[in-house]
């Protein structure tokens, strides 16, 4: 294994290149990514534990140039009917994308490499020769649409409609604010990314998207419109627009993570790969992981590749789909989220802490046992009405 090609330098693609680079340092990593260095779309990340603490074992250095820039909370709060409901326990960080992806510049800078910025790539055989192409070059990734049928690969867009702000009011917490307007539901998940800002994702249903008229509004009006719904969370603040336009989540899919197609293998990481729905914040917590997985099995097989990128698939497969399979049933509870708004308050944030499937009552009374006691308490005084 003499040279690698990187397709993307976002999360994924600046974090396998660094770990390749630290695990094989005579390697040739070539990381090509079509934006400028400093462009970033979108506003704060979000991961669903706390900060990055998957890394401290294996990487104690990136885990400590990231961690100290992090907002980090405890609970969760669901905006319903008026009443906000915070759940304990369930903690999350964020930081702001553009801040990650330049500390990740700086982890790839302190092993050699430079990424090629601004550089598009429209033919693999830009590339030149090279052992392994990674795609992590995302939704829309090249490697993946070249060897569509070798990957079996899959891209399903869902049918909600969701735009992605900022905004300058910091948040205590993720929050989930559910309003009715005339035209019909709409859901915003919000939190804070620095002490000053935040991201503001606002959504609904594609019924009550061309009721509203969006299709006919530039930004500026859209901006007033989620305004104007979300007047209370927002409180005078403003949202602010990065290429802030109504997009449908693509649900990507692959049936094989790699192929050989003669002397080059490709494998693909991130959401080139997979996407995992933004409701579940495991995005780029996925594509880190999935970096740390394939450098590891690559170390492990000692230069024989088609051999490492099996045990890579084979030993993370099982992880993803688990997550994946969450990550779709939020999903589908969130293109329902205007009939589950016909439930009391209580009962509405108890069916979203259970959209994913992946808590039960006895691990819900373990880690948020106030919110547990207080549906319980709800449920008992609508049971002695």
């Amino acid at each position: 294994m003499r040279r690698i090609a990187i397709l993307g330098a976002g999360p994924a693609g600046l974090y396998a290149g660094y770990l390749l680079k630290r695990a094989f340092p005579d390697l040739e990593v070539d990381i090509r990514e079509q934006n400028p260095a400093d462009a970033t779309f979108g506003f704060g990340v979000v991961f669903s534990d706390r900060a990055l603490e998957f890394l401290r074992e294996d990487d104690p250095g990136t885990h400590a140039s990231i961690t100290p820039h992090m907002e980090v909370w405890d609970d969760l709060t669901v905006h319903h009917r008026g009443e906000a409901i915070r759940i304990d326990g369930i903690g999350f960080s964020a930081i702001g994308r553009l801040h990650l992806l330049q500390l990740l510049q700086e982890r790839a800078r302190s092993v050699g490499l430079r990424p090629v910025f601004e550089r598009p790539v429209e033919s693999l055989d830009e590339l030149g020769e090279a052992d392994l192409v990674i795609g992590a070059d995302g939704v829309n990734s090249l490697l993946r649409r070249h060897y569509a049928d070798g990957f079996g690969a899959q891209v399903e867009e869902l049918r909600n409609r969701f735009v992605w702000y900022g905004t300058d009011r910091p948040f205590d917490t993720l929050s989930q604010t559910f309003v009715a307007t005339e035209d019909g539901a709409f859901n915003a998940h919000h939190y804070r990314y620095t002490p000053q800002m935040s991201t503001f994702i606002v959504e609904t249903t594609p019924e009550v998207w061309e009721r509203a008229g969006f299709a006919a509004m530039d930004d500026a009006q859209t901006r007033a419109y989620c305004e104007a719904a979300f007047a209370d969370s927002l409180q005078g603040a403003k949202l602010i627009s990065n290429r802030s336009i109504w997009r449908r989540f693509p649900q990507v899919g692959n049936d094989r993570w790699w192929l050989r197609d003669g002397a080059r293998h490709a494998v693909l990481i991130g959401d080139a790969l997979r996407t995992a729905h933004f409701s579940i914040g495991s995005g780029t917590r996925l594509a880190l992981e999935d970096a740390i997985a394939l450098v590891r099995a690559l170390r492990d097989a000692d230069g024989d590749l088609a051999a490492g990128l099996a045990a890579f698939e084979a030993a993370r497969r099982p992880v993803v789909d688990k997550l994946v399979a969450a990550a779709l049933s939020s999903a589908r509870w969130y293109e329902a989220f205007d009939r589950h708004m016909a439930l009391a308050p209580w009962d509405f944030a108890y069916s979203y802490i259970r959209r994913a499937g992946r808590v039960s009552d006895e691990r819900l009374r373990q880690v948020a046992p106030r919110f547990m006691a207080g549906c319980e308490a709800s449920r008992d005084a609508g049971a002695g009405r």
